[in-house]
């Protein structure tokens, strides 16, 4: 049966309530049966929505588009290894975010949801907020004071209200939950919708690989919006028996802010405290992601496992995608990092995304670049 479910109390909820998070506390899941129709789907648009039936919108005149998805995916040739890069910084607002941002509007549109508000690092602000533009829903979105200028001029170039948290990502994740007591909350790690978004990449990574799944998948994880949203897809494929088996799922974090490799590393059910340090790669930066244990569970799974690298080694990947005409902010780099320093996640076809194009962080990245 279609519906919200409570990953803490299973508490059911319809799909037509305006509701972020069950009364428990509890995060909420969508339960909604996709389905595929090949022939229907080779013959529509290159956009994620091809893959209509598989969304849970229900009237098409709610649909926010960009007309959004089908991000090329190309080789990428750096020595021993099959890998494939995704190229998901060339969406409209210059990140993967936008998958997430669709559906999620669109259902607020469909909900009739007036306002909403969003907390982010950055590029899940800018998609947000360049969605509810185009739907026409008023949006107020949290950054921490530290964010990226480039970032913070694409949010207010949308006709966001904007403001900068002073403290860590978590203060300005805090400060967002107290405005969500009283406006729906658009946000990218708590409302269930967002993750029926990002789950169109394994559809495409599944279709652009000839109607099959790779071996594994390397991926930033930091609140884990792809990683949670690509296993949801890669799932789905193998219930509906398009494809034999889930790809491992390979989280990659920054050395200086790494809770989720703790946790794998110690056998724990639960996100441990750490000293968070700074790391140039602050699509990552989150000491205490809210659905961790969820990542890690995925991880288990899927046979895959966490690791981490720190910022000369995204620096250095940086450089390398460069030399090959491929621009992107530092949190894009880390899948190249993580393939050039361990052997072992190399095994097989490995598919990676850049998730954010470089424009988005030319102070970070001038800085970077006078190094050399």
């Amino acid at each position: 049966m279609d519906g919200l479910l409570c990953k803490s109390c299973n508490k059911a909820y319809p799909m037509n309530e305006p509701r972020w998070r069950c009364v428990c506390g509890g995060l909420l899941d969508v339960r909604f049966h996709a389905k595929f129709d090949l022939d229907m789907i080779v013959r529509r648009k290159p956009t994620m929505w091809r893959y209509r039936e598989s969304l849970p919108i229900v009237n098409d005149a709610n649909i926010v588009s960009f007309d959004e998805g089908m991000t090329p995916m190309i080789p990428f040739d750096i020595g021993p290894g099959t890998l494939h890069l995704k190229l998901e910084q060339l969406f409209t607002t210059g990140s993967y975010k936008d998958r997430g941002a669709a559906v999620l509007i669109s259902k607020a549109k469909e909900l009739g949801i007036a306002r909403v508000v969003e907390d982010s690092s950055g590029n899940a602000g800018c998609a947000i907020a360049a969605y509810a533009a185009k739907a026409g829903i008023r949006c107020e979105i949290l950054v921490p004071a530290n964010t990226s200028p480039g970032k913070l001029a694409q949010i207010l170039f949308y006709g966001a209200e904007l403001h900068r948290i002073p403290g860590s990502r978590e203060d300005t994740a805090k400060t967002a939950l107290k405005a969500a007591d009283s406006t729906y909350y658009a946000s990218h790690s708590w409302n269930p919708f967002f993750f029926q978004g990002t789950k169109t990449f394994a559809y495409e990574v599944w279709e652009q690989m000839g109607f099959r799944a790779p071996d594994a998948l390397l991926l930033p994880a930091g609140n884990g919006t792809l990683f949670i949203g690509s296993f949801i897809g890669f799932r789905e494929l193998m219930e509906a028996g398009l494809i034999g088996k889930i790809p491992r799922h390979i989280a990659i974090q920054a050395e200086n802010c790494a809770p989720l490799l703790k946790m794998f590393r110690d056998g724990l059910d639960t996100i441990p405290p750490i000293d968070a340090g700074e790391t140039i790669a602050e699509g990552v930066a989150i000491a205490a992601p809210i659905r961790g244990k969820e990542i890690l569970d995925i991880v288990r799974q899927t046979g895959g496992e966490v690791v981490a690298v720190d910022d000369g080694e995204v620096e250095k990947a940086l450089f390398l995608l460069g030399r090959k005409g491929l621009y992107v902010e530092p949190t894009s780099a880390l899948p190249i990092a993580a393939f050039l320093k361990y052997p072992a996640v190399r095994t097989g076809t490995v598919v990676a995304p850049l998730t954010g194009h470089g424009l988005k962080a030319t102070e970070k990245m001038l800085k970077i670049a006078q190094k050399r």
